[in-house]
């Protein structure tokens, strides 16, 4: 299992429009960052979480040249905004995209990109398949998914976990229920927005508290804001085994636990 990092930026991503601070203007291409999203390559299918408003330049960057499937954690815009840009991959392959996610975000799905489901459809809208999904494991492509409910203040938002992967974004917390099913993850993908404290997400200090309650051999921050601090400065002051992320970090799952043991 391979995961792409496509973007570990917040909402608004890195650099902010106007913005003159020292993280914003920083020469450093781990201090750019697009809305959050990873590619994950399992045994030869491509999955992509999310599809904020960079998904098509993603795409294009990591030349990707066919996707499978999409997971939504949730209908925020910065998560499923760039969702038409899958009809080039429909075009290539000549086939729907299955995209998987709750009942609510299939409602924003219908009202954001409302031509992909109307009755007589223009040429060339995307072919979109939704597949509703909970908080049961589902199987795809042969493997068992374990959706992980966390809450972005009062919203419920799903991660994944895929084996020793888990992946989420959006938390600010997670119950007792939804930690069992994250225990034994080898590596842990989880928010950490800034430093100081926020309604809706994880703080840099409650990522850290959260990550050593899971106990994962790895830990990667992603959905940074450019209030965290510059990269190189902030990874620091990270305890062991946790990282933050950047755009194009990849990591072969297998080898990365290998190298860790």
């Amino acid at each position: 299992m391979i995961i792409r990092f496509l973007g570990t930026g917040t909402s608004q991503g890195v650099p902010v429009i106007a913005c003159d601070c020292p993280i914003c203007t920083s020469p450093n291409a781990k201090d750019r960052r697009l809305r959050s999203s990873v590619l994950i390559e399992l045994g030869g299918r491509n999955i992509v979480i999310d599809t904020g408003p960079d998904f098509r330049y993603q795409m294009l960057r990591e030349h990707v040249t066919h996707l499978d499937a999409v997971l939504f954690t949730h209908a925020h815009k910065d998560h499923l905004a760039g969702l038409d840009d899958v009809r080039a991959f429909n075009r290539q392959q000549g086939a729907a995209i299955d995209i998987y996610g709750t009942t609510d975000v299939h409602e924003a799905l219908k009202r954001e990109f409302y031509y992909a489901f109307s009755a007589k459809k223009y040429p060339g809208v995307p072919l979109l398949d939704l597949h509703e999904i909970t908080s049961t494991p589902f199987t795809l492509f042969g493997r068992e998914i374990t959706p992980i409910e966390v809450m972005h203040y009062m919203m419920p938002v799903l991660g994944f976990r895929i084996g020793e992967f888990t992946y989420i974004t959006d938390a600010k917390t997670v119950n007792d229920t939804e930690i069992r099913k994250i225990t034994g993850t080898k590596i842990l993908v989880v928010n950490a927005l800034q430093r100081d404290s926020h309604i809706s997400h994880f703080t840099l200090d409650e990522a850290i508290a959260f990550a050593r309650r899971i106990g994962a051999e790895q830990t990667y921050f992603t959905h940074i804001s450019h209030r965290l601090g510059l990269h190189n400065e902030v990874q620091q002051e990270l305890p062991a085994g946790i990282f933050l992320a950047y755009d194009g970090l990849t990591l072969d799952v297998h080898e990365a636990l290998d190298e860790s043991s």
